[in-house]
């Protein structure tokens, strides 16, 4: 019974978590005006990305015209500002064996009036060059062709408070110099007061909102306010824009933000395939993720164009989409708030656990260094399946490893997420640990280091795994001690990243939170664990607060996965703090589980060799 529990349990989580992670489906030319439609901005898309169109080529000469002409249908007045081309840009139109002589940055700026021209305006971005190798069907004729679409959906709601200012910029694959050249010099870069950028990574998937400005309460707000009306809802976390701002990556958003602005930065990473590649064309883009991208930055310009004030920099807040249903917000003190209520919940469970069936600390130590091998066991695991996948083991820093990884990303993906799979159920088990795996684990990182070279973080977690694993070992008295051991590392390592990172911490104190209240609520419907009513409220949990997990992580793992790939081990843990319960109570289910198990490792491992030979 509780083998089919803990994996129906499971198969709920997958389930909320595909669904969720789904791109809303493209509405038709014949939705409302008022409304963003996928297919009437596929117009634009089609007649931008007809062929690579780098700055300089006669294609780029083309899309400009052919832009103007649309933001002059759409009684924009646009204009063209030309900037400098800087010594990088410069130097990488050199690299591609062109010349850069005469060459200007040449953004197109147009304004929508407001009625009250005095009001800071809002200012919508996305670049219309595209890289010498692609037609960028995505990156980023898909952000122009939606802020076009958004314009004439704002126009069609009537007249609004605010100016809308147009910014498509120029060069910004070669250094962002078409942003660097508004908001140097243009007049019009006082006026703003907020600003939305679109842009892509891919050439699919939901498209997130990964960065705003500093001190972002405000405009996490508003935000969360305006994209319930979004097709597709919601989707960002504070995770991501704290992640994003430590990476040296930049995007046209990165020089408004510099200079302190408010907004929003927009954009889909799933297809990697697409990015920068000739594979990104009109046809093979996501339209779904055009809708995504369009209604939400359509939503949330109409939403500030109207509003009396625009959102100012105060604090950072910590939040998260929910399923993209709606956001879940709070300032970052609220942290400690939660983190003293799981504490006290899940005391409560361990006292009465104690009481009815002798808990020890030796047994919820155990279950804490269950978990501890599980996240250490995952940067080894994850490791080799990235090495296996190719083509190094190093940072994906040369540009031939990026798009090569970018390409094998999916298999990638899929070849972790079965490893550590089988990591997890190993420790749900209570089999994480015996020489066999450990000897495993020997040779996983032997094979990484062997392809992709001496990590010493890869070799440190190696050496964990192995002495917890070896760690000998006694038969708990009680199940209460593996759970709860998880529960008090989780919240452990909560109260770490709280006073570290408040802003990410909510990504271990909310499932931490979640696991002990169903901790102390299975105490409460019987303090012994054995039977099937006890850990109903464990696999609810697991069910619910596993799937937002599980579609957390597949978004952490497109953003980071191709060099941090163990990354997935954390979600692991996660997963496994709420399920750790629904264990198979007999020794033939726990090795079931544990064949299970083996089976997914051995599998990860055969689809990242896999992604390799296919390639």
């Amino acid at each position: 019974m509780r083998l089919v529990l803990l994996f129906a349990a499971l198969a709920v989580a997958l389930g909320l978590a595909v669904a969720s992670s789904r791109t809303p489906a493209p509405r038709s030319a014949a939705t409302p005006a008022q409304a963003f439609s996928a297919e009437r901005a596929m117009i634009d898309v089609r007649a931008i990305a007809q062929a690579p169109h780098p700055v300089g080529s006669a294609d780029h000469a083309r899309v400009q015209a052919y832009l103007v002409r649309r933001m002059t249908a759409l009684g924009l007045d646009p204009q063209i500002q030309t900037g400098p081309l800087s010594p990088r840009a410069v130097r990488r139109i050199e690299r591609e064996g062109r010349s850069a002589r005469g060459l200007e940055a040449a953004n197109i700026v147009g304004v929508l009036p407001g009625r009250d021209p005095a009001l800071p305006a809002v200012l919508t971005m996305a670049h219309y060059d595209s890289v010498p190798g692609s037609a960028g069907a995505a990156d980023d004729a898909a952000g122009v062709a939606a802020i076009l679409e958004a314009v004439r959906a704002i126009k069609a709601r009537g007249g609004t408070d605010r100016d809308l200012i147009v910014l498509l910029t120029d060069a910004e694959e070669l250094n962002l110099d078409g942003a660097r050249a508004f908001f140097g010099a243009h007049p019009w870069r006082d006026r703003v007061g907020a600003v939305i950028n679109l842009e892509a990574r891919g050439g699919g998937g939901r498209a997130m909102m990964f960065e705003t400005g500093p001190g972002n309460a405000q405009t996490i707000a508003a935000y969360a306010r305006a994209t319930r009306g979004a097709t597709g809802g919601p989707s960002s976390n504070a995770l991501a824009v704290f992640v994003y701002r430590l990476m040296p990556n930049g995007t046209d958003f990165t020089v408004a933000a510099d200079r302190g602005l408010a907004g929003i930065n927009l954009a889909f990473i799933g297809r990697p395939d697409q990015y920068h590649s000739p594979a990104s064309t009109p046809q093979a883009l996501d339209q779904g993720s055009l809708q995504h991208i369009g209604s939400q930055a359509l939503e949330t310009a109409d939403t500030w164009l109207r509003a009396p004030t625009l959102p100012q920099a105060t604090q950072d807040a910590v939040y998260a989409d929910v399923f993209g249903q709606f956001v879940v917000s709070h300032p970052p003190p609220i942290g400690w708030v939660l983190l003293a209520a799981a504490g006290l919940a899940a005391a409560w469970a361990a006292w009465r656990a104690r009481r009815a069936s002798g808990l020890s600390a030796w047994s919820a130590a155990r279950g804490a260094a269950d978990g501890l091998w599980l996240m250490a066991a995952a940067v080894v695991v994850g490791q080799a399946v990235r090495v296996l996948a190719g083509p190094m083991g190093g940072p994906a820093s040369a540009p031939e490893t990026y798009y090569t990884l970018l390409r094998r990303l999916p298999a990638l993906e899929a070849g972790a997420a079965l490893a550590l799979a089988g990591l997890a159920l190993l420790v749900i088990a209570g089999r994480g640990g015996g020489r066999m795996l450990a000897g495993g684990l020997v040779a996983a990182a032997v094979l990484a280091t062997a392809l992709g070279g001496v990590d010493p973080v890869l070799l440190g977690a190696a050496a964990l795994a192995v002495v917890l694993g070896l760690w000998p070992r006694r038969a708990p008295a009680t199940p209460w001690g593996g759970w709860l051991g998880l529960i008090v590392l989780v919240l452990i390592l909560g109260a770490g990243v709280q006073a570290l990172v408040p802003l990410a911490a909510f990504l271990l104190i909310w499932p931490g939170l979640i696991a002990a209240l169903a901790a102390a609520c299975a105490a409460l419907i019987s303090d012994r664990l054995p039977g099937w009513t006890a850990p109903l409220p464990a696999a609810a949990a697991t069910a619910g607060a596993g799937g937002w997990l599980l579609a957390q992580g597949h978004g952490v793992f497109l953003a980071v996965g191709m060099d941090l790939p163990g990354v997935l081990g954390v979600i692991a843990l996660l997963v496994v703090v709420m399920a750790r319960p629904l264990a198979p109570a007999s020794a033939a289910g726990a090795k079931t589980l544990g064949l299970i198990a083996g089976g997914l490792l051995l599998g990860g491992l055969a689809v990242g060799l896999g992604a390799r030979l296919i390639a």
